[in-house]
């Protein structure tokens, strides 16, 4: 499905190599991910787009007949009973193309994440993260 055999190095070149409709699809999922966790570090992950903070948080990629979206063991029990009408195994879940992508859904099981994460940080006596520094300008 992919047009490009590179393997990508961040998640813009992961989603140019789609067709236009499947990169619609991987960034709604993608935006709905940064709602949910705007502090989280993007990167590239066993190949595929994820995120973390303070540890990993979700995964997503796309495939010929579905997107996959992966937040571990403990999103998909927490949201079984919203993951039923999709087919879903113990850590991911697939959203079918022909559905729409649930955006909502995603955002609150990130949320889940974070607070999971955050609270495993915390038990750990590490400090809450704070927003990545921006770079100041350099004057001259």
């Amino acid at each position: 499905m992919r047009t490009k055999t590179r393997p990508p190095t961040d998640i813009d070149s992961y989603i140019a190599g789609f067709p236009r409709e499947i990169r619609a699809r991987l960034e709604t999922v993608r935006a709905a991910v940064r709602r949910a966790a705007p502090q989280a570090q993007e990167k590239i992950s066993y190949r595929m787009p994820a995120y973390a903070l303070c540890g990993s948080l979700v995964w997503f990629a796309a495939f010929e007949n579905h997107i996959g979206f992966y937040p571990g063991a403990s999103g998909v029990k927490k949201f079984a009973r919203e993951f039923r009408s999709y087919a879903h195994a113990k850590g991911s879940v697939q959203f079918p193309h022909d559905q729409p992508i649930p955006s909502a859904l995603i955002a609150e099981v990130v949320a889940f994440r974070v607070a999971e994460n955050l609270a495993r940080w915390a038990a750990k006596g590490g400090e809450k993260p704070r927003a990545p520094r921006r770079p100041r300008p350099r004057v001259r």
